[in-house]
């Protein structure tokens, strides 16, 4: 599992892995599954077999919340 980020329009990206699992992962996720939220630091994504990951420093590092929902559509934070 890896995240690509591009932070000058997609000339360059950096392939993010910190905190996703390596091995023996076989997760889909939609296009609707990712969000960031308005400060762009928080950001989180589903996938289609139930697990959510968030990252609160840009996509720099991961940590699961959960994996053992139901399938992952679409993710989005709350605007305040």
């Amino acid at each position: 599992m890896v995240v690509n980020r591009t932070r000058d329009g997609g000339k360059k990206f950096e392939t993010l892995t910190r905190g996703l699992p390596q091995e023996n992962t076989y997760d889909l996720v939609y296009r609707h599954a990712p969000d960031v939220d308005e400060t762009g630091n928080r950001l989180a994504f589903g996938s289609a077999t139930g697990s959510l990951w968030i990252s609160e420093d840009g996509g720099d590092s991961w940590q699961t919340l959960s994996s053992s929902l139901p399938p992952i559509y679409a993710v989005r934070f709350e605007k305040s």
